[in-house]
C-alpha cells in the first residue's frame, strides 16, 4: 500500500508565500543607520523581496550562484534571505568581525559574486577588493540620500537598484534539497569551513524550533532577536518568524546597547529575545543601573557560550523573565538543544534547581545526539559518564564546503564538545575537547570553573585555560577582568571556589588582566590565551 499524502516541497519559498497570505498584516520594525524606526508589513517587505529577486535576475544571477551579504539585522537583510535563496541562489552571510584575511579567503572560497553590504562595511571591502577577483560588484543597503562616496568597483545603491524593477515576479520551483544558505565557522583553529543549508534543512529547523520545547512562538508574540543574521542564519529566528506569524523587530547595529534594546522592548511590547550571555549581561547592566523595567519580555533564549547562573537568577527575581538556555553550532543550523523547566522543577531545593537550569537541555526531537569515550563506545545517560558529543539529523551538515570534517564512519557529526546526560536527558557541557584540563590524570572542566568565576558579582569576566606543570602536567590558571571600582586579591578569587567545585579543581592561580581576547563571534578565544601563557611560571616555582 502506498500513502494517498501530497508531497509538497519543504522550501523557504513556502514560508514566505504563507505569511505574506496568512499574516501580510504583521509588522516588521528596523532599526537602521538611515532609520531608527522603520517599520512596515509583512506584505511590504515580500512586495519589495520581488523586486529585488527582479533585480538579481537583472544583474546577470542565475539559479546556484552565490550571493554574499554583509550587514545586520534589519529589513534590508531580511528581503534579501528571501529573495536570493526563493531565486534558488544561494545567500552567502558574512561575518565582519572575521580577521580582513578570513574574509577574503571565505569570499574566495564560496565563488561570491556579488556582496549586498552595509555602509558601515563599505571602507573595509574596499581595502580588499583587489584580492577578490570573482567578485562583480557591490550593493550597499541603503537610500540614494545616504548613499557613501565610494571607490568600490561597480557599485549600486539598494534603494535605487529594486526601485526600478516590478512587484511581479514568478518564484521557481526548486528542489527541497536545493541549496538555500551558505554560512561559515569562526575559524579558531585553521581557515574557517563552510557549511551549507538546504530549503529542506531550513524548514524542518523552523519547525523544530518553534515547538513548545524549543522557542514556541505564536502569532501573538513579539520577537526580537538580538543574534547577529550573520551568525548561522540569525539562529533560524527569521524563518521561524514569518511561519508563525509573529511581529518581528531587528534592533540593527546596536545590540549589546542596553539602553537601546530596553526601548525596543518597551516601546514594541516584545515578548520573546535571543542572544549571546553578553548581550544579557549588557541589558541587565542597564536595567539595573537605570532602574527601567521591561514588563512585556517573559522569554529570553541564552546560546553561543555557557550562562552563568547568576544571569538566569537576576532576570528571574529581578524582572521576572525566563532565561532558557540552548546548545547548536553552525553544522546544526544551531538548534540542537534547549532547556526549558519542567513545572516541578520549581519545587526542588535551589541548589538542585539551580544546576539544572545551568544545563544546555535536552535534544529537540529532530536530533539524535550521543555521548561516546575514547575509543568510540556509547555512554549512558547517568548524570556521570561524559565524553564526546555526537549528533545527526535532518538540519546537521554531512560534509563541510570543498572541505573534509569531522564526521564517523557511521554518519555522526564530532562536535568538539565534552559534556555528560543526565538522567532526565538533559545535557551539560562539561569543555571543549581542546580545551578541557587533564591534571594528575584527572579532567577538569573549564567552562564550569569559569561559569564559578563569573558568579562573582566583582567580576566581569573569566577564562581558564591549562598551562603545563613541572608535577601534575597541566593545571588552571584563572584568568579574570575585574569590574569597574572594584578589588579583589588573588587570594580572595581561589578562595571563592571553596566548596563550590572539588578541591583539586581549583585554580593553583590567578591572574588580573585589563580585557580577554574573543574570536569573531564573541566567544573566548583561548587559542590566543594559551599562546601567551605557554610559558608562565607557576608562584610555586617562582
Amino acid at each position: 500500500m502506498q500513502s494517498t499524502m501530497m508531497n509538497q516541497p519543504l522550501t523557504i519559498t513556502s514560508i514566505m508565500e504563507f505569511a505574506d497570505k496568512v499574516y501580510p498584516n504583521q509588522e516588521i520594525v528596523s532599526v537602521t543607520l538611515d532609520n531608527p524606526n522603520h517599520r512596515y508589513l509583512y506584505k511590504d517587505a515580500f512586495r519589495r523581496t520581488r523586486q529585488l529577486a527582479n533585480a538579481l535576475e537583472s544583474m546577470g544571477l542565475k539559479q546556484g550562484d552565490v550571493v554574499a551579504t554583509m550587514a545586520w539585522n534589519d529589513y534590508r537583510h531580511f528581503e534579501l534571505y528571501y529573495a536570493i535563496s526563493c531565486s534558488g541562489m544561494v545567500c552567502h552571510t558574512i561575518n565582519p568581525r572575521l580577521f580582513d584575511d578570513q574574509i577574503e579567503y571565505i569570499i574566495n572560497h564560496a565563488e561570491d559574486q556579488w556582496i549586498f553590504i552595509d555602509p558601515l562595511f563599505v571602507p573595509k571591502l574596499e581595502a580588499m577588493q583587489d584580492k577578490m577577483p570573482n567578485i562583480k560588484g557591490f550593493v550597499v543597503l541603503t537610500s540614494e540620500r545616504n548613499m557613501p562616496k565610494t571607490s568600490l568597483r561597480n557599485v549600486f545603491c539598494y534603494e535605487s537598484l529594486i526601485a526600478t524593477h516590478t512587484e511581479q515576479f514568478n518564484w521557481p520551483m526548486l528542489d527541497e534539497n536545493t541549496a538555500s544558505a551558505l554560512c561559515y565557522t569562526s575559524g579558531t583553529t585553521g581557515n574557517p569551513k563552510g557549511v551549507v543549508y538546504s530549503h529542506r534543512s531550513t524548514v524542518l529547523h523552523s519547525y523544530a524550533s518553534n515547538m513548545p520545547n524549543a522557542s514556541g512562538i505564536k502569532h501573538q508574540d513579539v520577537v526580537m532577536p538580538i543574534v547577529p543574521m550573520f551568525h548561522v542564519n540569525g539562529w533560524g529566528v527569521v524563518y521561524s518568524v514569518p511561519m508563525s506569524g509573529a511581529k518581528l523587530v531587528m534592533p540593527g547595529l546596536k545590540m549589546a546597547d542596553g539602553e537601546m534594546l530596553t526601548t525596543l522592548i518597551n516601546n514594541e511590547k516584545v515578548t520573546i529575545s535571543s542572544g549571546v550571555p553578553t548581550i544579557w549581561q549588557a541589558l541587565l547592566d542597564y536595567l539595573n543601573t537605570s532602574g527601567s523595567t521591561i514588563k512585556s519580555i517573559k522569554r529570553l533564549g541564552v546560546g553561543g557560550a555557557a550562562c552563568p547562573l547568576s544571569i538566569f537568577k537576576e532576570f528571574k527575581e529581578k524582572y521576572n523573565v525566563n532565561v532558557e538556555q540552548g546548545w547548536g553550532m553552525t553544522e546544526t543550523s544551531p538548534l540542537g538543544t534547549c532547556n526549558i523547566m519542567d513545572d516541578t522543577d520549581y519545587d526542588l531545593p535551589e541548589e538542585e534547581f539551580n544546576q539544572k537550569i545551568v544545563r544546555q537541555g535536552r535534544p529537540v526531537f529532530g536530533v539524535d545526539l550521543r555521548i561516546v569515550d575514547d575509543e568510540g563506545n556509547e555512554l549512558p545517560w547517568d548524570g556521570k559518564s561524559f565524553g564526546d558529543v555526537q549528533v545527526r539529523g535532518s538540519w546537521i551538515t554531512q560534509s563541510y564546503h570543498k572541505l573534509e570534517g569531522e564526521f564517523t564512519q557511521d554518519g555522526w557529526f564530532n562536535t568538539g564538545d565534552v559534556a555528560y546526560m543526565d538522567n532526565e536527558s538533559r545535557m551539560q557541557i562539561t569543555d571543549r575537547r581542546k580545551d578541557i584540563i587533564k591534571s594528575g590524570g584527572e579532567w577538569i572542566s573549564t567552562v564550569e570553573l569559569e561559569n564559578q568565576a563569573f558568579n562573582h558579582l566583582d567580576i566581569a569576566e573569566a577564562a581558564v585555560i591549562g598551562v603545563n606543570h613541572d608535577k601534575w602536567t597541566e593545571r588552571p590558571l584563572l584568568l579574570v577582568v575585574v569590574k569597574s571600582g572594584k578589588s579583589i586579591s588573588s587570594d580572595e578569587m581561589l578562595a571563592w571556589f571553596k566548596g563550590k567545585v572539588a578541591t583539586w579543581w581549583i585554580p593553583s592561580a590567578c591572574e588580573f588582566v585589563e580585557e580577554l581576547p574573543h574570536t569573531a563571534t564573541g566567544k573566548l578565544d583561548k587559542k590566543v590565551l594559551k599562546e601567551q601563557y605557554k610559558g608562565y611560571v607557576w608562584p610555586e616555582f617562582a
